[in-house]
C-alpha cells in the first residue's frame, strides 16, 4: 500500500448539514482492497432516517445557497481545485486501495477530475441569459437562468473521484444543493472529496453524503421527498431505467450517463500502428472498466490479422498486479462478480468459434485479476458482442465493406462512443455522421475531456456532463414579460 495513504486519517461517517456522524442505526459495511481482499475500513451504513435528514438539510439550504454570488461559488470551486491537486498522492492512493487501478492511472484520474473543478469555477461566473423584444414591440422579453434546486447525485465505483466531481462541480456552480450517494464499493474516495469541499468553504447543508450498502433505502426516499428537483446518475442502464421511472413519477429533471458497447472500427486505409495505439487506450483505460471502453473491434479483413497480432503483442506485454506496486499497468477487477462475468463472456465466445490471441486466463493468488485478452474471429452471436464487458477483453470481428462496418457498429441498444481509424478525412467525417453515438474518437482512443460534452444516445443515457453545456443540466430557464 502506498505510504501516502493512512486509513486512520479517513472520514468513514455520513456528512449531513456540515457534520460528520454515524448512521442512525450505527450500522457499518466493509470496504475491501480488490487486489488483496484486505479490509481497508468500516464505513457508516446509512438508511431511511439518515436519508431523510440529508434531504431535509439540503432543502433548508437551497434558498440561501441559490442567492450566493457567482464569485462566491467560483472561489469555492477554485479552492477545491487547488486542494485536490495538493492532495494528489493521498487521493490517488485511496483510489488504488479501494478500486484497484494502478497508482499512476489513479493520479491521472485525480488530475482529470480536478480540471472539472477549474472549468466549472470559470463557468459559474458566465451564467448568462437573453433579452429581446416581442415582434409587436409591446413587450420586453427577459430570459434568466436559475438553479434547478436540490439534486440527487448517484455515482459508480470505476472513477470514484471524477464521477463525483463531474456532478458536484456544476451543481455548485449553478447554485444547487445536493444529496450524494457514492458507490458502496468505493466510498472512501468520495468521502475524502467531501472533506475537501468542506475545507474549501462550502456552506453547511449544500452537500450531504449518505454512504449505504442498500441504495434503494436512501435514493428512493430522496426522489419521493418532494424536495429534490433533479437526479443525476452514472451507472448501468438497468438501474438508470429504475431511476427514470421514479423521476417520471415526481416530474424530476434527469441526467443519465448509462452503459456503453463501443465499436472500434479499423478501416482498410488505417495506419495500423496508430490504430493499435488507440486500441490500447480505448480498451485498457481503467482495466476496461469504463463505459467508454472499446468492446467490439471491427477490423477490415485485409488488416485483421496484422492488427490482431500487434494488438495481442502489446496486450501480452502489460504488467498485471497490485496497483500500489511500482510497474503495475493492469490492476484487478473491482469484485468477484465482475471477474466471473468476464470469464463467462470469454467462455461463451470460445465455445462459438472465437480464437485466443492472448490472455483468457485467471492469474493464481488473491485479487480479482484477469489477464489482458484479445480474441479474434468472434462471431456476432457471442454474448460479449451484445454485453458491456467491463474488463480487459477485446473482441475482434473482421468486416468487408464500410456499409457493413456501420451496420455492425450501430447494431446495439447503446450509443455512448465510437472509435474510427482511417487516413481519409472524408471517410472519417462520413463515419462520424453515420455512427449512432454521442461521442466519436477519430484516430484517437481517448474522448474524455472536461471542455467537451460527455454523454450518449439511445440507451446510453440522457443529457451531457462537462463543457459549457454541463452547467445547463442544473439550471432552469425563466421568462419574464415586461410591458414597454
Amino acid at each position: 500500500m502506498s505510504p501516502s495513504f493512512d486509513p486512520t486519517t479517513l472520514h468513514t461517517g455520513l456528512f449531513i448539514d456540515g457534520v460528520w456522524r454515524k448512521a442512525a442505526s450505527a450500522a457499518t459495511f466493509t470496504v475491501e482492497n480488490p487486489a488483496t481482499h484486505e479490509v481497508i475500513a468500516e464505513v457508516a451504513d446509512g438508511g431511511l432516517d439518515d436519508a431523510l435528514d440529508a434531504i431535509a438539510a439540503a432543502g433548508r439550504a437551497q434558498a440561501t445557497w441559490a442567492t450566493s454570488t457567482p464569485r462566491e461559488r467560483a472561489d469555492i470551486l477554485r479552492r477545491a481545485f487547488d486542494l485536490v491537486n495538493a492532495n494528489t498522492d493521498r487521493l490517488a492512493a485511496i483510489i488504488t486501495a479501494e478500486m484497484g487501478k494502478p497508482l499512476a492511472e489513479a493520479k491521472g484520474e485525480v488530475a482529470y477530475g480536478a480540471e472539472f473543478l477549474r472549468w466549472f469555477s470559470e463557468e459559474a461566473t458566465r451564467i448568462g441569459g437573453d433579452h429581446t423584444t416581442s415582434v409587436d414591440g409591446k413587450t420586453r422579453i427577459l430570459i434568466t437562468k436559475e438553479p434547478v434546486g436540490t439534486c440527487v447525485l448517484v455515482t459508480p465505483w470505476n472513477f470514484p473521484l471524477t464521477m463525483g466531481i463531474r456532478k458536484i462541480a456544476p451543481a455548485i456552480a449553478a447554485g444547487c444543493t445536493m444529496v450524494f450517494k457514492p458507490s458502496e464499493l468505493t466510498p472512501l474516495t468520495s468521502l475524502a472529496l467531501v472533506d475537501i469541499f468542506q475545507q474549501a468553504g462550502l456552506p453547511d447543508g449544500v452537500l450531504n453524503v449518505v454512504t449505504t450498502s442498500n441504495a434503494a433505502d436512501v435514493v428512493e426516499p430522496w426522489m419521493s421527498s418532494g424536495i429534490a428537483r433533479k437526479v443525476s446518475f452514472t451507472g448501468s442502464t438497468a438501474v438508470g431505467k429504475i431511476l427514470l421511472r421514479h423521476a417520471a413519477e415526481n416530474v424530476m429533471r434527469s441526467s443519465m450517463e448509462l452503459g456503453g458497447n463501443a465499436p472500434f472500427i479499423v478501416l482498410a486505409d488505417a495506419d495500423v500502428e496508430r490504430a493499435v495505439d488507440g486500441a490500447m487506450i480505448a480498451k485498457m483505460r481503467n482495466m476496461g472498466e469504463a463505459c467508454t471502453a472499446a468492446n467490439r473491434f471491427f477490423v477490415h479483413r485485409s488488416l485483421a490479422e496484422e492488427f490482431g497480432e500487434k494488438f495481442a503483442k502489446r496486450m501480452a506485454e502489460l504488467q498485471v498486479g497490485n496497483g500500489a506496486l511500482e510497474g503495475t499497468e493492469v490492476g484487478p477487477l473491482i469484485e468477484q462478480a465482475g471477474r466471473d462475468k468476464v470469464e463467462e463472456l470469454v467462455a461463451d465466445a470460445l465455445a462459438k468459434g472465437a480464437r485466443v490471441l492472448t490472455g483468457a486466463t485467471r492469474p493464481q493468488g488473491p485479487g480479482y485479476f484477469y489477464t489482458p485478452t484479445v480474441l479474434t474471429d468472434v462471431p456476432l452471436d457471442a454474448k460479449l458482442m451484445t454485453t458491456e464487458i467491463f474488463g480487459p477483453v477485446a473482441a475482434i470481428t473482421p468486416f468487408d465493406s464500410e456499409d457493413e462496418a456501420v451496420h455492425l457498429a450501430n447494431d446495439t441498444d447503446w450509443g455512448l462512443v465510437g472509435y474510427v481509424f482511417t487516413e481519409n478525412v472524408d471517410t472519417a467525417m462520413r463515419f462520424s455522421s453515420a455512427l449512432e453515438v454521442g461521442m466519436v474518437g477519430l484516430n484517437t482512443g481517448l474522448v474524455s475531456n472536461p471542455v467537451a460534452p460527455f454523454g450518449g444516445v439511445k440507451q446510453s443515457g440522457l443529457g451531457r456532463e462537462g463543457s459549457k453545456i454541463g452547467i445547463d443540466e442544473y439550471l432552469e430557464y425563466k421568462y419574464t414579460a415586461m410591458a414597454r
